[in-house]
């Protein structure tokens, strides 16, 4: 049989049909062994573990086939508990697929220390970006004559005079006198002074 009666021909046919159905059968079976193997079109979504304890964020990631990675603890935040996560990644309610990671950070038990600056003969423009830059706090403006306006002069902590150096607790709030840019003079009392006169100055008595 010519080539080109058998490509014309039933068997021809017979066969290209038998070949692709076996293609068509094997590629359904792939697909369902691919879908199978990672899980495709199965999400899970992320929960919200602000604020749990480690010991919760594990109870709870266990329930939905997931786990966590405790990075770090980060400094000391008010309103969240001691050794409670503050942040997460990937974050609530994103769409995860199963075993994934979650990536958390913890508080810290309390408020770490640190030094004052010398904030001494600077302005307050320069002084104000400097304690936030440290963690700490603007406290109470005080103003006192002097001819350096807005001048630091001296810093207070809870109501007592502190020097560069010295350690207070992150969020303390650091209490500032400054100059109010006016000199401070004292009118001094002049008083009228007379003089006793000596013996040669005393008229002679005849």
């Amino acid at each position: 049989m010519s080539l080109r009666k058998y490509l014309t021909s039933r068997t021809f046919f017979a066969q290209l049909f038998i070949a692709a159905l076996i293609i068509a059968v094997l590629g359904y079976l792939f697909m369902h062994w691919l879908t199978f193997t990672t899980d495709h079109g199965k999400v899970i979504t992320v929960p919200d573990l602000s604020k749990l304890t480690e010991e919760q964020v594990e109870e709870k990631l266990d329930e939905l086939d997931l786990a966590y990675v405790l990075l770090d603890s980060v400094d000391y935040r008010k309103g969240y508990p001691k050794y409670s996560v503050v942040q997460q990644d990937p974050l609530p309610g994103a769409k995860v697929k199963e075993g994934r990671k979650v990536y958390i950070k913890i508080n810290s038990s309390g408020f770490s220390s640190v030094r004052v600056p010398d904030l001494i003969e600077k302005t307050y423009r320069e002084a104000a970006p400097t304690l936030r830059a440290l963690g700490l706090q603007e406290g109470t403006i005080t103003y006192i004559p002097n001819l350096g306006k807005d001048m630091v002069l001296e810093m207070r902590y809870k109501g007592r005079n502190i020097k560069p150096g010295d350690k207070v607790l992150k969020s303390s709030k650091i209490d500032l006198v400054l100059g109010d840019g006016k000199a401070s003079y004292e009118e001094g009392i002049i008083t009228d002074t007379i003089a006793t006169p000596t013996e040669e100055e005393l008229p002679n008595e005849q």
